[in-house]
């Protein structure tokens, strides 16, 4: 018998996790570290685990036997079908579980499961679209740092670029400069290793500093630049414009002033988050599934 429903957003920067009676009514929501797929699925499964207990607790409720609970997943890197088998294969014990990319969940949130477009920029970037026959598509998202432009990451990476060329001479120094290279550790050899160390997440750390400094010509070229990749993501998700668009992810909404116009225009906050998706994505998995 299923007495809880999970709903659980992941990506490279946090966990979200939102607790649900099994009539959906919502109890209690948890947080953690980092679970894309591509850090490791047991890491995954282990802050995913946590942020649970986290809900739970936040509940007031004694944690269950986890075959009493159905679990929804929007996960970054799930588009790796090795990293989502091997998850799924190592579910711990929940009676049912649901695995769908992060951007499907943040579509199911963003418009409470009816058709419509999402554009999520946080860490990395993607567009997902859910059209009225249940057709779906899906731009960018191809993972750091080959792809996701627009994203934190793909902030970051073009910042300590810059910082490199300023270390070298190639640049001159600045304000914005200088914060990134302490950022990183004060010096060239410093940054070295911080090169050797830094993922996806590390690189997405700096995309505050790149904000702060946005009247600098360097920071204010990254953020226009995102701006346009995440504008080529939305035209070519929806080039016809014909679906209401959401946008959505941590950086969302920072982001808007660098879109292109029409988008900025266009654009509406989400109805709910990626683990109210997932949410939504269980409790239909559970109802067509009885």
């Amino acid at each position: 018998m299923i007495d809880y429903l999970i709903g659980a957003d992941g990506g490279g920067t946090g966990t979200r996790v939102r607790l649900a009676r099994a009539d959906g009514g919502i109890l209690a929501q948890g947080s953690g570290g980092p679970s894309g797929l591509s850090l490791g699925i047991m890491r995954a499964w282990d802050t995913i685990q946590h942020a649970v207990a986290a809900a739970f607790d936040a509940a007031g409720l004694a944690m269950p036997a986890l075959d009493r609970m159905a679990i929804g997943l929007g996960l970054a890197g799930v588009h790796n079908k090795q990293w989502a088998a091997g998850f799924v294969a190592a579910n711990p014990g929940y009676a049912e579980l649901v695995l769908e990319t992060d951007a499907f969940t943040t579509l199911m949130g963003a418009h409470d499961g009816a058709p419509g477009a999402i554009l999520a920029i946080g860490t990395g970037s993607v567009g997902e679209a859910m059209f009225a026959d249940g057709t779906r598509r899906e731009v960018g998202g191809w993972g750091f740092p080959a792809g996701d432009e627009a994203g934190g990451g793909g902030i970051g990476l073009r910042a300590v670029n810059h910082i490199q060329q300023v270390l070298d001479g190639r640049r001159p120094p600045s304000d914005f400069a200088g914060e990134v290279i302490h950022h990183c550790g004060g010096s060239r050899d410093a940054l070295q290793v911080w090169l050797g160390e830094a993922t996806q997440t590390t690189y997405a750390a700096m995309a505050p500093i790149v904000l702060r400094h946005a009247g600098d010509p360097v920071a204010h070229a990254i953020l226009e630049n995102a701006g346009r990749e995440a504008g080529d993501i939305a035209h070519a998700l929806d080039p016809d414009c014909t679906l209401p668009l959401a946008l959505c992810g941590g950086l969302g909404a920072a982001l808007r002033d660098y879109l292109p116009p029409a988008l900025a225009r266009r654009a509406v906050a989400p109805c709910g988050d990626s683990a109210t998706g997932a949410l939504r994505l269980i409790a239909r998995h559970l109802h067509t599934h009885r």
